[in-house]
């Protein structure tokens, strides 16, 4: 089971605030807190990307042209770039092993993520965060996922960059693997299958 930001994506950056500061003429923290809630809503899919939209132009007070602009850069930033080794390496995994990816994401990833890198051809199952209104660390999106690959957590290699959610899925009884760079994820994958 794989996260994509920083591990199957790199080089990504979801939100350049310091962009959207200079096109918008606002602080960085009143821009944080102006969307902080709206953003809150994309990622577990209490709002719509078209909501998204016409909240981001009413809170900011821009246009519809510049927010579009301004989410152009965002979803540029967002897909980063395909991390291709761990993706084939991914990739090679099957059939013999039941993959999915277990994400964080926001209103409109899959469709672009897939536009992108096909991830759906990637592995068995996907879990986004904005499809089922939970997000990680909470140990509910990890049951959730182990339930669609059927599988056990004890029987669930998991990979993702960020410490917290590492934390949440070892309590769960995963094998869990900080992604620190290819090298050492698919050597710590390869022991683990062993």
């Amino acid at each position: 089971m794989f996260d994509i930001g920083d591990v199957l994506e790199i080089d990504t950056e979801p939100l350049l605030i310091p962009d959207w500061a200079d096109s918008t003429g606002l602080p960085i923290e009143e821009l944080a807190a102006r969307l902080g809630p709206l953003w809150a809503g994309g990622a577990i899919g209490t709002s719509t990307e078209a909501e998204i939209l016409a909240g981001i132009s009413e809170l900011l007070g821009i246009s519809a042209a510049v927010t579009d602009e301004l989410m152009a850069g965002m979803w540029a930033g967002y897909l980063g770039r395909a991390n291709t080794e761990l993706i084939d390496y991914c990739r090679a995994l099957r059939p013999r092993y039941r993959t999915g990816i277990l994400s964080n994401s926001f209103v409109g990833a899959r469709e672009r993520e897939q536009a992108a890198y096909g991830f759906a051809e990637l592995v068995d199952d996907i879990v986004y965060s904005h499809e089922v209104g939970m997000s990680k660390p909470d140990p509910a999106i990890y049951r959730l996922s182990c339930a669609r690959l059927d599988v056990e957590p004890h029987e669930t290699i998991f990979v993702d960059d960020r410490a917290d959610n590492i934390e949440a899925a070892t309590e769960l009884g995963m094998i869990a693997i900080l992604h620190r760079d290819n090298e050492q994820t698919i050597a710590r994958i390869d022991d683990a299958l062993r």
